[in-house]
């Protein structure tokens, strides 16, 4: 009798036997192979796309169609996807995401925007915690007296790295709270709007403010051509060029998150929320003469006082404000809250003093703390939460994006952008992993080792709800968009006015097409006819009435358009 092992043997012999015997041989796959002549020859040219791409390279924009990066023709740049009229992105949209992607990619090493900066390190000291816990779970904000780290990079937007402090030029203002919950990062600007509430416009907007293609000079008609085109800019067109553009260095400016947030609570009730820094050291800007000609003697001028004062012992401060809209305040509120080029006047929504914050130390070495700080809207704490405004929702990606292209993948564990509480996830590996790469532990949720998660913040699915199908959405031109652009210029001095149209004159006066100057002007006009006269005299142009209808900025449908924008 064979024993039970030596069966099993046969038995697993027996099957190897069988299983070989079905396998085909040589010859049978020669067979029932299609005999060479029955196949063409082909020989593939792995340089033919190249050569279209460069023959496209020299054709005139009116002789191209848009296409995505893999030639696929595009309906049009500017539109995105997002839900009905208020809501999300949609991450299903590939062409907003490559625009972006490749729009992120375009500088090596410095910022693709805001490479000019300074920045320096101090702390955020609470003042009116019982305010902020009717609104929020934030614990950085939950005990009058608490300090928060935090490190503050300045900046211009749009010049590289060399350039002038003192340009006309919005400034950022940037910072980075080392919280005892996680890192929050703040990207404002001294200024409450921007030029853009379209996502997909920021890539276009950034390349007219720079340089030419072919010249590699600033081109005024780029300049203006964009600006006369995407009319909702025109407020953020009217702070820029008055002395408001020229800050007289870093310390002596305001800075807005701009956007619209949300503060939340632990049931996850919500309110949008934005903030305001005022200086401490009082607004002060300079004349165009005057910023023009520091540009040239010391276009190190901001970096230097910034610098100087904190050396000195006079360090600079902020007071933080609190402007707050229930979402039902938020539904009749006279502007759309997610719309970026419109502020919230302090005489629409108060504001309230939630803290103050001081620079107390200059870096110790400007690229390790200043050049490498990596701020994005997406790094957030429980209580603070970004809004569906379509902008903020972009930056999410791009900013990010940018710092892992820049920095590389590990950025969060250069010195300046590590958090101070723990961090433990299954992010593993990539280039310059220097802090022990999260040692033995699993790198994939382990059932023999399970890392403890922690309790959820709030309950997701009723704490936004949204109505209406995917759109490719573009904002409309309504007449709404001149409400603010009114509002600042009957704000300004008699002097102030003037200096903003004298500014105007001397850089839209340097556009050489004319139609781009009147159509900026036009548009001036709409304003104010006082302002849009002068401005049109100056540059040698005649009016051209304007007419803008009401509505809604978003549409809840999918509205095709041939220009920039809807109604216009």
């Amino acid at each position: 009798m064979l024993s039970s092992p030596f069966r099993l043997l046969l038995v697993a012999v027996a099957v190897a036997t069988t299983a070989e015997a079905n396998v085909p041989s040589h010859n049978n796959l020669a067979r029932d192979t299609a005999p060479p002549s029955q196949a063409a020859s082909f020989n593939l040219d792995v340089n033919g796309g190249f050569q279209v791409q460069e023959q496209t390279a020299g054709e005139d924009a009116t002789e191209v169609e848009f296409t995505m990066d893999n030639g696929s023709p595009y309906p049009h740049p500017y539109q995105y996807q997002r839900i009905g009229d208020n809501g999300p992105l949609l991450l299903q949209d590939t062409h907003l995401l490559e625009l972006f992607g490749a729009f992120d990619r375009e500088r090596i090493p410095e910022r693709v925007v805001h490479a000019r900066g300074a920045g320096a390190h101090g702390y955020f000291e609470v003042t009116n915690a019982d305010f902020c816990k009717n609104y929020t779970m934030m614990d950085m904000l939950s005990e009058n007296g608490l300090r928060t780290p935090i490190t503050i990079r300045f900046s211009t937007v749009g010049g590289e790295s060399g350039s002038a402090d003192e340009a006309r030029d919005p400034r950022g203002f940037a910072m980075k709270f080392r919280t005892r919950k996680g890192i929050l990062d703040l990207v404002m600007n001294n200024t409450p709007v921007f030029f853009i509430r379209d996502p997909a416009k920021f890539p276009h907007f950034i390349h007219t403010q720079k340089r030419h293609p072919a010249s590699h000079l600033r081109d005024k008609d780029m300049f203006w051509d964009y600006l006369g085109s995407n009319p909702e800019s025109l407020y953020q067109v009217m702070r820029l060029f008055s002395d408001l553009g020229t800050p007289y260095g870093f310390r002596h400016m305001d800075a807005w998150t701009g956007h619209t947030y949300r503060w939340v609570k632990n049931d996850g009730s919500w309110v949008y929320v934005k903030l305001y820094a005022e200086t401490m050291q009082g607004v002060q800007n300079l004349t165009n003469a005057d910023a023009t000609a520091i540009s040239g003697s010391n276009p190190d001028f901001a970096t230097q006082d910034l610098w100087e004062s904190i050396q000195n012992g006079t360090y600079p401060g902020w007071t933080m404000y609190a402007q707050v809209l229930t979402p039902e305040q938020a539904q009749g509120f006279k502007y759309n809250v997610l719309d970026l080029t419109k502020d919230w006047g302090f005489d629409d929504v108060p504001r309230t003093e939630i803290g103050r914050f001081y620079l107390t130390q200059n870096p110790y070495n400007y690229f390790a703390e200043v050049e490498q700080a990596a701020f994005t809207p997406s790094h957030m704490v429980d209580g603070w939460a970004a809004s569906a405004d379509p902008v903020l929702q972009a930056r999410l990606f791009s900013y990010p994006d940018t710092q892992r292209y820049r920095l590389g993948v590990n950025h969060m564990q250069i010195p300046v952008n590590a958090p101070v509480n723990p961090v433990a996830n299954f992010e593993r590996d990539g280039r310059m992993n220097v802090n022990g790469n999260q040692g033995s532990r699993p790198n994939y949720m382990s059932t023999l080792s399970k890392i403890k998660l922690p309790p959820r913040a709030y309950v997701d699915e009723t704490h936004q709800q949204w109505t209406g199908g995917a759109v490719a959405a573009l904002s409309a031109v309504t007449e709404i968009d001149f409400e603010w652009p009114r509002r600042f210029w009957n704000s300004l001095s008699e002097q102030d006015q003037q200096n903003l149209i004298s500014n105007v004159v001397g850089h839209l006066g340097g556009a050489p097409t004319s139609s781009v100057r009147q159509r900026m002007a036009s548009l001036f006009y709409h304003a104010n006819a006082t302002l849009g006269q002068a401005i049109a005299d100056g540059v040698g142009v005649k009016v051209v009435e304007l007419s803008f209808p009401d509505g809604p900025t978003w549409s809840n449908v999918t509205e095709d358009s041939q220009n920039s924008t809807a109604n216009y």
